[in-house]
């Protein structure tokens, strides 16, 4: 028996030019090496690179998921059956989402340079969190995703 794809599975990686900038950080490293020699100055180069590298991947390795019934979204795992509506948010309602509508209680998986995003709404009276924010590049799958698990 094949397992069931999941209906909605996103890694929210991080953008190419922070791969360069690792690479930069990396490239400093080795200059603030160079007096010391030509070893140090490869040790800095891959050693930076590495580091900076590691900490982008680390960074952009957030998923969000749809899967079993639940809603996996970074560490979060929820039942779909706590959840209200979902809301797909274009870029500009997602910045006021993030920022002057913000509630302090809400659980946000947030990456800025993911401009659109969804909100769903927590409707566990046991939980004292209004909503759940999620930086997505596909709002639209994802509100659909979580639709058809509910029905």
């Amino acid at each position: 028996m094949q397992p069931s794809t999941p209906p909605f599975d996103e890694r929210l990686t991080a953008p190419r030019s922070w791969w360069l900038i690792a690479f930069l950080i990396g490239v400093a490293c080795a200059l603030v090496l160079l007096p010391l020699g030509t070893l140090p100055l490869l040790a800095g180069l891959v050693g930076g690179t590495a580091l900076a590298s590691l900490a982008v991947s680390s960074y952009g390795s957030a998923r969000i998921r749809v899967v079993a019934g639940a809603l996996v979204a970074g560490d979060a795992r929820i039942p779909v059956s706590a959840l209200g509506t979902a809301e797909a948010l274009d870029a500009e309602e997602a910045r006021a989402w993030r920022s002057y509508k913000a509630d302090t209680r809400a659980f946000m998986l947030l990456r800025s340079y993911i401009p659109t995003a969804v909100r769903v709404e927590v409707t566990d009276p046991q939980d004292p969190t209004p909503y759940v924010y999620l930086s997505t590049r596909e709002p639209q799958a994802l509100v659909a995703a979580l639709t058809a698990v509910r029905a």
